[in-house]
């Protein structure tokens, strides 16, 4: 999961948090929350209710995904 710069559309929720404007799809919303985001020296952390495993699909014999 990962943030990027958007434009608001009419299928997205706005938070603002801090006087920081957060834009979340709606669906995504109802799938995800609650989303957590922290700001870290190295960027932003962004967490889940979304269970996200460290296994693809795509993996073939030789151990790598593509």
């Amino acid at each position: 999961m990962a943030m990027a710069l958007d434009e608001q559309k009419d299928t997205d929720d706005v938070f603002v948090v801090n006087n920081f404007q957060y834009i979340v799809d709606k669906d995504f919303m109802k799938k995800a929350s609650p989303i957590k985001i922290d700001f870290l020296v190295t960027g932003f952390k962004v967490d889940s209710s979304i269970e996200l495993n460290s296994v693809c699909s795509s993996c073939s014999t030789s151990k790598s995904c593509n």
